[in-house]
Formats: structure tokens, sequence, C-alpha cells
């Protein structure tokens, strides 16, 4: 597959994110405003990258299920649909759909800071900001709990098998199907188990990351939980592109899970939330608690271009 796809999808992660949700509006023209805008982003990304060639700076640009007719009533990707909504007793998975989504991913906040800018200045009046979140990687990638995050992504060519649509959807290669949730952490409640309940919580170390061997993880186990296996016995995947964040109001995590599927995230949350035939659900959720759920789909440049 040729690089068509947008670069932070694949791309490892940066210091810094913004994470920037867009409601569309209903005047006239805002659907034709927004389709010009998206059509001219590769080549306005492209452009900044090479006018800071020191940030790294990496954007992901992603259409809501339900906003996606209204930009391009003639096709629409094969498996997109709405998230997913899950609860069970106290464990919740809220869909709170959003129309468009942009990570803005860099080394440095200030280039960050450029993009989101000329992104919101282009969609002034087309649409309305609904959400920003500052993400950072925190520590040698870690989230807020003291994990390393993101320990099962796939490596190098894997990436991209794992994240891109192929040739199952010709007219939507290169893109991705991603789903966007806010998780909000109880680091009181966290910080109150002992070292050897939080490492059971996850089903690895703390300091170095071990996950333990299989026989040994609690059912309720985060790794058990989400480590899930086809009948073939093949491994079901996705790439993580999460980043923590924090303020004086609310820390966690903005969870991005994509893949060439949206099955296999489902499918995760599915064992998280409801848990296995016997009911046992992931432990983690009773120290952090989602608080929107949103399902996108990330074209690749050329579909963007062809859209402008």
């Amino acid at each position: 597959m040729d690089q068509d796809y947008q670069s932070g999808v694949i791309a490892p992660q940066n210091r810094d994110a913004l994470f920037l949700c867009f409601n569309g509006n209903h005047e006239p023209g805002s659907e034709q405003q927004v389709r010009a805008f998206l059509g001219g982003l590769p080549q306005k990304v492209e452009a900044l990258r090479a006018r800071l060639p020191e940030t790294d700076l990496h954007l992901t640009a992603a259409i809501g299920s339900a906003y996606w007719d209204r930009i391009c009533p003639e096709e629409r990707p094969a498996l997109l649909r709405p998230f997913p909504a899950l609860e069970k007793g106290a464990r919740v998975a809220p869909s709170t759909p959003i129309d468009l989504l942009f990570i803005v991913r860099a080394d440095q906040y200030d280039a960050c800071f450029e993009l989101s800018r000329e992104i919101e200045q282009a969609l002034q009046g087309a649409v309305t900001l609904v959400d920003e979140v500052h993400g950072f990687r925190y520590l040698d990638s870690r989230d807020l709990t003291g994990f390393v995050d993101g320990t099962e992504n796939p490596e190098g060519d894997d990436r991209l098998d794992v994240a891109l649509v192929g040739d199952e959807d010709p007219q939507f290669a290169g893109g991705s199907y991603l789903h966007l949730q806010r998780y909000e952490h109880d680091l009181s409640a966290w910080n109150r188990q002992s070292l050897k309940e939080q490492e059971d919580t996850y089903g690895r170390t703390k300091a170095d990351n071990i996950e333990y061997p299989s026989a040994e993880k609690s059912p309720h186990a985060h790794t058990k939980r989400t480590s899930l296996k086809r009948p073939d016995g093949s491994s079901i995947e996705i790439l993580r592109q999460s980043m923590p964040y924090g303020d004086a109001a609310r820390k966690g995590l903005m969870f991005v899970s994509l893949c060439r599927t949206p099955e296999n995230f489902e499918l995760m949350l599915k064992s998280m939330v409801e848990g296995d035939e016997e009911g046992r659900a992931d432990r983690i959720l009773q120290f952090t608690r989602a608080v929107s759920g949103a399902a996108f789909f990330v074209p690749a440049n050329s579909w963007l271009q062809r859209l402008g």
C-alpha cells in the first residue's frame, strides 16, 4: 500500500496533542465549507510540516458516523456505524456522537496550536467546537495510573496491516475506523490500592512493565479482558494512539482506537464492560469511567482531496 494514509494514524506518539471535537451547524452552505476545507487539508498540513520540520507534526482528521452522509451522501465506508453504547451495572460506555474530530500531534505544543488555530479559523461558521482537550506524553509513555500505555500495539509494518483498510473496501483503502473515548480517572481511589493490587488489576508489573504469565492473571485483569483471540487462535488487534490529559478539574485518558474494521474495538469494549461468558469484567473500570464515546472514519489523503 502506498503512503496515502494520514500520517497521524500510524506515526508514534508525540509529546503533545490537541483533540478538537466539532459538531456541524445547519446553516446553508456549511457542508460545502467543510468539504472544501477537508479537500485542502493534506496540502495545508504538509505546508506547515515544511515550515516547522523540527516539530514532527501530524494530523488525524476524522468524520463522524452520523455526519458522514451530510458530507458525502454518494459513498460510505462499508463498516462505518455508530459507537456501540454499553452499560452493565456501574460500568458504562456511553455514545456521545461527534461530527468532526481533529487530533493534532507534535513534539512542540506551539505547532499543535498553530495547526489547531488554522482549523478553527477555516471552519468558523460551519461548525461549533464542543470539546478541546490537551493530551500529553506522561513520563515514559505511561497512563496517569503509572502503568505504560499501548504495550500491546503492533510494530513496524504490522501497524499498517492492523490500522488501514485494504482491498476489502477499495474505495476507502488507506483509511481507518477510529473510536474515541474520554475516560476520567479516580486517582484517589486508585492510589489507595497497594502496588500488588494495582499490578493485579492490569495483569503486569508497574515499574518494568512485564506482563504476568497467562495462568497467573485474574480473569478481571485489564490485559486478560483486552487480549482476545479469534477461533483460529490469531490475535484481535487494534492500534492505540491514546494520550493522558489532566487539569485542575479532570484527569484521565483520551483513548483512541484505530483499525481496518470497527469489530475489533467493539469486541474489546464488550469484554471490558460486559465481561466473559461468566460476567467477569475489567476491574480497571472500578477506577476510571468513560464519559464520552464516538465512532469515526479517517479517510485517506487522496479521498479528502477528491472530496474538496
